[in-house]
């Protein structure tokens, strides 16, 4: 009888540098460490405000519509593509419905023709980048462009008010259910349904897959385009979503009311990789990436720092996010 020895198992992380190490750890649990370090610093300098019940309700208020077009963005980014309409996706859906309230459309039919914008983008974008094989930073970056000049044609780049015509619009977004904003129970939805599409059903797993290896999961029957074509249309209707909601906060349509949450996105969506996974796009990780930059905001914004600030504070974010992203999909690849 033979006997057959053991295969010895190699723990690969033994063969890393401390430094490496360290990038790894950050890409793991990086943002988890930056929200709990502007927790802590914007408490102690603003002790009897910041870390309140009410302020905690509205960080979780100004996360709310940044974090559907977060996670509309994910599905996107877990598909090894790009979308870089989103911004102004949100702010032609924002415009389009101000404009038909305005003209007198009922409101469910306004909100689905408004959504309906989504739809129409989602469609041009996977159509140019999986049909024409336009690169996606390109096509989308072009469509976001067409959105713009949509936008500017319909509004004259003026802003739609409509409270004149249909107020009971507003109640759409403005108010509370239990104390808590109306937004943030839309939140809850969307992320509920993107989290279960992404992780419990074969659509997700197959754009998980696309994003790891297009060609490998072709070749085991996954229709790359259809996934790819999904993940685009649904992105785009979460940020038509959050233009229309975003319109009903305001009272009115805004030509680049929406345009901030392509940065906003993208740094919560990268920023997101660094929860509990090292380098992967998960809805659950995006959403904890849109309270880490909501909670900067509201922190610099409470303790009284210059608008300007908020901006170089999502530049780093989303900087050093994709950073260490890179990086600890790169090591963690190598083994």
């Amino acid at each position: 009888m033979t006997d057959i020895a053991p295969v010895p198992i190699v723990d690969s992380r033994k063969g890393r540098s401390p430094g490496q190490s360290a990038t790894l750890f950050m890409g793991k649990y990086g943002a988890l460490i930056v929200l709990a370090l502007l927790v802590v610093v914007f408490t102690i300098m603003e002790p009897k405000y910041f870390l309140t019940w009410g302020n905690i309700v509205q960080i979780f208020n100004q996360s709310a519509l940044a974090a559907i077009v977060s996670c509309g963005l994910t599905l996107v980014l877990a598909a090894n593509q790009f979308d870089l309409s989103v911004g102004n996706t949100a702010s032609l859906s924002g415009i389009a419905v101000a404009a038909l309230l305005i003209a007198g459309v009922p409101i469910p039919l306004a909100i689905l023709l408004a959504v309906s914008i989504g739809l129409v983008v989602g469609l041009v974008n996977s159509l140019l980048v999986t049909r024409l094989g336009v690169n996606a930073l390109v096509a989308t970056l072009g469509v976001g462009s067409v959105a713009v000049g949509a936008n500017y044609l319909i509004s004259g780049g003026a802003a739609q008010p409509f409270g004149a015509y249909v107020p009971e619009f507003t109640q759409i977004s403005v108010g509370t259910w239990l104390g808590i904003p109306k937004n943030v129970y839309y939140m809850v939805v969307v992320v509920a349904v993107l989290w279960v599409l992404l992780n419990r059903t074969v659509l997700g797993r197959n754009m998980q897959a696309v994003g790891g290896n297009a060609e490998a999961s072709r070749l085991v029957g996954v229709p790359v385009r259809g996934v790819t074509t999904s993940a685009f249309v649904i992105c785009s209707i979460c940020a038509a979503i959050t233009g229309v909601l975003l319109a009903a906060v305001v009272g009115s349509g805004q030509a680049t009311g929406g345009d901030g949450y392509t940065l906003q996105a993208f740094a919560a969506a990268f920023l997101g990789t660094a929860v509990m996974r090292e380098g992967q796009f998960h809805i659950l990780g995006t959403v904890v990436g849109v309270i880490t930059v909501a909670t900067g905001f509201n922190g610099l914004a409470i303790i009284g720092v210059p608008a300007f600030a908020q901006f170089l504070f999502q530049g780093l974010v989303l900087i050093a996010a994709v950073s260490f992203s890179t990086v600890a999909r790169k090591l963690t690849r190598a083994g």
